[in-house]
């Protein structure tokens, strides 16, 4: 199967322009037929595959651009800026993702020994979103699972198969010691995935650098040094992100004052909110919603 192929059957579930939660669970369809203003979100573990178009993303100071060659991976919850760069009404963003499920990944690795240095490896760590070569086989796969939702009856039974095959690409492919590392808790992308778990439970809390290597498990020193490089921005940065992103949403869904989404999100000052806010999003507060709620709704997904 081809990208062409895969990108047949996107088109077929997405009629309109948007983002798409089908019928299979943890499967998301993006169509957009024009570049796109820059999306601001935390995104979720996921597999993304682009079978037409292109796009670019930015974490922390990391910026990631990727297309139908390369198959994208987000290994941890992580806030980002996406943009799409390559779409038309002729030939628009076509864009597959799949949700990754702990639990099932968890019982998928029961069944698969490790391989020797996969420990050392993810001991590494690297960036929590990455790119590799997509094959053959991952885009074939991708594309009968999105063909399912033309026959729900199969999907009820089948779609759980090809997801476990998609998952099975995924840890014997170039992410496969990080993808063990954070199902079964140990290495230190696994320890900091559990410090951004906190931090998004607490972000409306201040914290201590000594409190969150803790709660990682990790020291001071070596905790900061694994978060950057997993997450290109420091702690600080994250949570930043974090409550500029819900104080947007809630301006934008609740129609509420800058000074109060400040307050909710934990900001003591609203002067410091509003210079932060407006170096993010480029706009200040209630300028920016009140933008965003005429804005044509944009593309969330990778």
């Amino acid at each position: 199967m081809t990208h062409a192929d895969l990108a047949t059957q996107i088109a077929r579930f997405t009629p309109e322009e948007g983002i798409f939660d089908t019928a299979i669970d943890r499967l998301t369809l993006v169509r957009w037929s024009q570049p796109s203003i820059p999306v601001h979100m935390v995104q979720r573990p996921a597999l993304c595959l682009i079978a037409q178009g292109g796009k670019q993303v930015l974490v922390g100071d990391r910026l990631i651009a990727y297309g139908p060659a390369s198959y994208l991976v987000a290994s941890l919850d992580l806030p980002i800026t996406g943009v799409v760069m390559e779409a038309s009404a002729d030939a628009p963003y076509l864009c597959f993702c799949l949700y990754l499920d702990g639990d099932a990944l968890s019982e998928l690795l029961v069944d698969l020994p490790a391989p020797a240095g996969a420990g050392a490896d993810a001991e590494k760590g690297g960036l929590g979103l990455s790119l590799h070569p997509v094959t053959e086989a991952m885009v074939d796969a991708a594309m009968r699972l999105t063909a399912l939702l033309g026959n729900p009856a199969e999907a009820r039974v089948l779609a759980p198969l090809i997801e476990r095959e998609l998952l099975y690409r995924l840890v014997t492919g170039p992410m496969g010691a990080v993808m063990r590392s954070i199902a079964v808790g140990e290495g230190g992308m696994a320890r900091i995935a559990r410090a951004i778990g906190w931090l998004k439970a607490n972000f409306r809390r201040p914290f201590s650098g000594p409190d969150l290597a803790r709660v990682a498990g990790m020291s001071v020193s070596s905790f900061h040094d694994h978060f950057r490089r997993a997450t290109a921005m420091t702690p600080l940065q994250y949570q930043k992100q974090l409550r500029l992103q819900e104080a947007r949403r809630l301006m934008m869904t609740s129609r509420i004052a800058a000074a109060e989404a400040a307050d909710r999100v934990g900001y003591e000052s609203t002067s410091q909110f509003s210079r932060e806010y407006r170096r993010l999003f480029g706009a200040p507060p209630l300028r920016d919603a009140a933008q965003l709620r005429e804005a044509v709704a944009a593309p969330l997904a990778i």
